[in-house]
């Protein structure tokens, strides 16, 4: 993959979309595999207890999702510096989440994003906004 960093660091530069639908059981693996088993995250009837339609998306997985659609966009040739965000809004089981953002400073070798993880609809539309961060992405 060749990056036009010329292009990258202009401020506004949309990053490509990552858009997954996450069901069940991409949750109990994500579960698994980072040993987080609090009954929110699978039990359908205690999500329900709480006022919840179904179990809640596990929050880190927002940060995930955010690390993978920067690097699917720039490639081994970077490395993800700093990334931070803060939830604002439960995502339930089932939901098709969208990760988005777009650059907003550049620096010599390295340049900021600004990242958001929202919730869609089937035409696509943004309902929620599950996730705000920011991220530094250097060049290698």
């Amino acid at each position: 993959m060749s990056v036009d960093w010329q292009s990258i660091g202009e401020i506004g530069t949309p990053i490509p979309a990552l858009q997954r639908r996450i069901d069940q059981a991409a949750m109990v693996a994500y579960a698994g595999a980072t040993w987080d088993w609090h009954r929110i995250h699978y039990d359908i009837e205690f999500a329900k207890s709480l006022g919840f339609s179904a179990p809640i998306v596990d929050g880190q997985v927002f940060g995930a999702l955010m690390a993978e659609c920067l690097q699917d966009w720039l490639g081994p040739q970077v490395w993800v510096r700093k990334l931070s965000f803060r939830f604002k809004t439960p995502v339930v089981a089932g939901a098709t989440v969208r990760c988005e953002g777009e650059t907003s400073q550049a620096r010599d070798g390295e340049f900021d994003v600004d990242l958001r993880v929202v919730t869609v609809d089937d035409e696509g539309n943004v309902t929620t906004t599950a996730a705000v961060g920011e991220a530094t992405v250097v060049r290698r």
